[in-house]
C-alpha cells in the first residue's frame, strides 16, 4: 500500500511491530553491550602487554646503538621519534576516553553504558563536527603522516599505517559514501565508543611493535655481547625419586652449537660433558631433598675471559607409595552408562599400570578408562604397578554406584509447565531428557499418554501426537492443561537400560 493512505487500525499494526522490534533489540542490547565490554577488557591487557613487549625491544635497539653505532645509531633515532609520537597518541584517546566516561560510576557496569549521548554531543553539532571531532581527525592523520615521514615513502609500512589509521569516507551497506567519522561513531552505545578507541590503542601498539622489530631485522631477542648472556639449566624433569640420575641440558640464552666454551665449572669441580654448545648434565640424583647445580662457563672474547654464570636447583621426592586415581564425573558412578576414569602413578608410565575393578567391568588402556558398574552399591578400582627401582606398589579406590535419576518430560525442549497454542502442541514432539544430569544423555521417546481435560485418556506410540490424541486436543479450550504423562523413553544407544519414571509435562493452551 507504498503511497496510499494508511488506515487507523493499519497504523497501529504497524505501531505494534515496531514496538516488537524495539523490544526485541532491547532484549539482545545488554549482551551486546556486555560483549562489547569484554572486548574492551581483553584489548586493554593486550594494550599492556603489547606495551612491556614494545619497552624490552625499545631498550634491546638502544643498547644495540651504543654497541654497534654504525649500524643501529640512526634506526635509534627513529625508534624513538615513533615511541614519542605514539605515546602522545596513545595519551591523546586515553583522555577522550576518561571525558566521554567520566559520569559512568560502575566503570565495568558494561549493560549501563547504552547511551549514545556522551560521544555524540563530544564529536558532532548537527551534521558538522564539533572543534574536539576535526581535532580527532586531525590527530589521526598527523600520526599516520609522521611516522610515515620517518619510514620515507617507500616504507613496506605505507600501506599497514593507512589501513590501520585511514580516516577516508566509508561506503555503508546501501552503497551510500559517509564520513569516517559518523561511520565509525555516530550513535553507538558508550561502551562500543570506549571500545574502538581502546583498539585503535592497540593498533598504535601493534604499529610501534611491527616497525621497531623491522629496525632490528627480526632479531629482538638477540643477545648483543657474551657479557649479556645467561646460562640456562635445562632439566629433563625438576623432580627425581632417590637413586635416578639427574638428565638435562646447560646452555646459554642464545643457542649456537658453534659455540664452544673453554671451561666449565660445575659445583666447585671441573666439568667435561660438552656437546654442540651444550653442557649436558648426567649426575646422581642424590638423597631426598633440594640440590643446587651452580657453576660458571668460560669463554674467550677479545683475548679475555668471559665467566658466563648458571645456577638452578631440583628436588629429590621419596617414591610413590600408591596411586592417583580420579573420576572424570566426581566420585559417583552411574548404572547403565561408560563412566570415564583416569589413572595414574607419579614417576610410572600409563601403559605399565595393572588396572582392575571389582562391581563391574572395565574397558581402556594407557591411563583412560570406561566403568560400567554393576548391580551392587560400590564399585573398586585396583592398581598395580612397579617402580623402576623395582619396588611393587598397590592402590585402591572405592566409588559410589547410583541409578541415573528420573528424566523429565519435555515439549519444544522445555519441561515442566509450557504454554503453547493447541495447534502447535498437536505438530509438536514429546520428549525427555535430564536438564540437570552430567552426561549429556539422550533419550528416545516409545510412548505416552494425553489426558486433555474432560476427554478420555490417549495412547499415543511414538513422539507425535496421533489422531485420536488430535481429536481430543481439538476439544480443548484456552486455559485448559494438557497432561503428558506415562512417558515411556530409553537411552540411545542402550536400550536395555530400565529407566526410572519419566516425570509428566503439561501443557497449558493459550488458544
Amino acid at each position: 500500500m507504498a503511497g496510499g493512505k494508511l488506515s487507523a487500525r493499519q497504523k497501529m499494526i504497524n505501531l505494534m511491530y515496531l514496538v516488537f522490534i524495539a523490544m526485541l533489540a532491547m532484549n539482545m542490547s545488554k549482551e551486546v553491550l556486555s560483549a562489547f565490554g569484554f572486548m574492551k577488557e581483553k584489548l586493554t591487557e593486550n594494550n599492556i602487554s603489547t606495551s612491556q613487549k614494545n619497552n624490552e625491544a625499545y631498550d634491546n635497539l638502544a643498547t644495540k646503538a651504543r654497541e654497534q653505532a654504525a649500524k643501529f645509531e640512526m634506526l635509534n633515532k627513529q625508534a624513538i621519534q615513533i615511541k614519542e609520537y605514539s605515546r602522545d597518541f596513545y595519551a591523546y584517546l586515553e583522555d577522550i576516553k576518561d571525558k566521554i566516561s567520566a559520569d559512568v560510576e560502575d566503570k565495568e557496569d558494561y549493560e549501563s553504558m547504552d547511551k549514545t549521548a556522551n560521544l555524540d554531543e563530544y564529536f558532532f553539532k548537527g551534521n558538522k563536527f564539533t572543534k574536539e571531532g576535526d581535532a580527532f581527525i586531525n590527530k589521526i592523520n598527523d600520526y599516520r603522516i609522521l611516522v610515515s615521514n620517518i619510514l620515507g615513502k617507500e616504507s613496506k609500512f605505507s600501506s599497514i599505517l593507512i589501513n590501520r589509521f585511514s580516516t577516508n569516507d566509508e561506503i555503508n551497506r546501501d552503497g551510500k559514501k559517509i564520513k569516517w567519522l559518523d561511520y565509525r561513531f555516530k550513535g553507538f552505545p558508550l561502551i562500543a565508543s570506549l571500545t574502538i578507541l581502546t583498539q585503535m590503542q592497540a593498533d598504535i601498539k601493534n604499529t610501534e611493535a611491527d616497525i621497531v622489530a623491522d629496525l632490528l631485522g627480526g632479531k629482538l631477542e638477540e643477545a648483543l655481547s657474551l657479557d649479556n648472556y645467561k646460562g640456562i639449566v635445562a632439566l629433563d624433569k625438576n623432580a627425581y625419586f632417590a637413586g635416578e640420575k639427574v638428565t638435562g641440558k646447560i646452555v646459554l640464552g642464545r643457542y649456537d652449537a658453534t659455540l664452544v666454551p673453554d671451561k666449565v665449572t660445575l659445583n666447585k669441580k671441573p666439568y667435561t660433558n660438552i656437546k654442540d654448545g651444550q653442557v649436558i648434565i648426567d649426575l646422581p640424583a642424590g638423597n631426598v631433598g633440594s640440590h643446587d647445580i651452580k657453576g660458571q662457563i668460560t669463554f674467550t672474547q677479545n683475548g679475555e675471559p668471559i665467566n658466563v654464570v648458571f645456577e638452578s636447583s631440583y628436588s629429590v621426592i621419596p617414591e610413590p607409595s600408591s596411586a592417583v586415581v580420579s573420576a572424570d564425573k566426581m566420585n559417583v558412578v552411574y548404572r547403565g552408562l561408560q563412566n570415564p576414569i583416569s589413572v595414574s602413578l607419579p614417576g610410572v608410565s600409563d601403559n605399565n599400570l595393572d588396572v582392575t575393578v571389582n562391581g563391574g567391568s572395565l574397558s581402556g588402556k594407557n591411563g583412560k578408562f570406561n566403568l560400567s558398574p554393576g548391580s551392587g552399591q560400590t564399585a573398586i578400582i585396583n592398581v598395580k604397578a612397579t617402580l623402576s627401582s623395582g619396588k611393587k606398589v598397590t592402590s585402591k579406590r572405592d566409588f559410589r554406584i547410583k541409578d541415573i535419576p528420573a528424566a523429565m518430560g519435555s515439549a519444544r525442549g522445555q519441561y515442566g509447565v509450557v504454554r503453547m497454542p493447541k495447534t502447535s502442541l498437536g505438530r509438536t514432539p514429546i520428549g525427555a531428557g535430564l536438564p540437570d544430569f552430567v552426561f549429556d544423555l539422550k533419550l528416545k521417546v516409545n510412548s505416552f499418554k494425553v489426558k486433555v481435560p474432560g476427554q478420555v485418556t490417549v495412547l499415543v506410540r511414538g513422539t507425535i501426537f496421533n489422531a485420536q490424541a488430535k481429536k481430543a486436543l481439538s476439544k480443548a479450550k484456552r486455559g485448559d492443561v494438557v497432561t503428558i504423562f506415562d512417558i515411556n523413553a530409553s537411552i540411545i544407544g542402550n536400550s536395555s537400560y530400565k529407566l526410572q519414571k519419566v516425570l509428566p509435562v503439561s501443557i497449558e493452551i493459550t488458544n
